[in-house]
Parts: C-alpha cells; sequence; structure tokens
C-alpha cells in the first residue's frame, strides 16, 4: 500500500511539473518587452489611418462593408510589421486575391456549410503557402465571403482595397528612412 502511494505521489508531482512547464512556455522566452518607440507607432498608426480611411469610403460607397475587417487586419501588417515578409505587396494582393475566388467558388458549387467553411480554410491555406503567397488576414476575406454570402462583387471590392492598401503604404512607408 505504501508502495502504491508512494507511485500515486511521484505520477501526481510529475503530472504537475509537466503542467507546470506546459504554461510556462506560453509565456514566452522573453524576460521583458522591448521598449515602445512612440514616434514609429504614431507613424504606423497614421498609415493604417489613411489606408483605412481611402479603403472604408471605397467599400462603403460599392456597398461591401465587410471588406474592412481583413483590411484592417492587412493595414496592421502593412504598417506596423511593414517589413515582414506576410507585409509585402505580392502576399498582399496574391493572398486576399486566391483566398477569396476559392472561398467564392467552393460557396457558388457547394452552398455555405460548416463543413464547406473549413474545407475553403484549408484549401486556403494550402494555396497560399504552395504560391508562396501567405497573408494571414487573407484567410479572413475568405470566411468573410462566405459567411456574408457576399458575391462575386465582394472579390473586385477586395482586389481594388488591396491595390489601394498597397499604393498606400508604399508612398507612405518610403517616406521614412527607417522603412
Amino acid at each position: 500500500m505504501d508502495i502504491q502511494k508512494e507511485l500515486n505521489k511521484e505520477n501526481n508531482h510529475q503530472f504537475n511539473t509537466l503542467l507546470s512547464s506546459y504554461f510556462t512556455k506560453m509565456k514566452g522566452e522573453r524576460k521583458s518587452e522591448p521598449s515602445v518607440q512612440i514616434k514609429e507607432n504614431l507613424i504606423s498608426a497614421t498609415g493604417g489611418l489613411i489606408a483605412m480611411l481611402v479603403i472604408s469610403v471605397m467599400a462603403v460607397t460599392i456597398g461591401f462593408p465587410m471588406v474592412l475587417g481583413p483590411m484592417g487586419a492587412s493595414c496592421l501588417l502593412v504598417f506596423a510589421a511593414h517589413a515582414g515578409p506576410f507585409s509585402q505587396p505580392r502576399h498582399i494582393l496574391g493572398g486576399h486575391f486566391i483566398s477569396t475566388i476559392v472561398a467564392l467558388s467552393i460557396w457558388d458549387i457547394f452552398g455555405r456549410t460548416h463543413l464547406k467553411i473549413e474545407i475553403t480554410l484549408a484549401v486556403v491555406l494550402f494555396l497560399m503557402v504552395v504560391s508562396k503567397m501567405l497573408h494571414p488576414p487573407a484567410a479572413a476575406s475568405a470566411i468573410v465571403a462566405i459567411n456574408t454570402e457576399a458575391g462575386w462583387g465582394f472579390l473586385l471590392t477586395i482586389l481594388i482595397s488591396a491595390i489601394i492598401l498597397i499604393a498606400i503604404s508604399v508612398a507612405y512607408n518610403n517616406l521614412f528612412k527607417n522603412r
């Protein structure tokens, strides 16, 4: 009986250690957060403001305001993480195009069901990786296209929005020496 109690204690201790280690890893490796660059953040926020102002006027005028969610996420990458691979023009335009056209095609052929939404996301992820045009906010374009049953006009709005975003970000980010 004592042996069994000792084994249970040891197993509980190992489990607690494993659980503690698991949650500690979720905190990340950094011991301290990097310092906040107020000027850089204001530059990024202003770029996002300008881009979203132009995109929102266009999207609402055309009748597809649901484009603002995916484009807002794209703005975050393009202005706050401007040097990252997902923020490059090819990824923005290609990612949104692939995601939206796949979603609208699947929705057109099979209709909207929960299973089709998950399949769409898997296909979009696969195609963006294979084409090397990975842009995470573009996956939201696919989900929005299906969930809102937006129709094919949504594709044009996404493409115009992506082109506007790219044009503004290239012009704006290149105004600054470190961008």
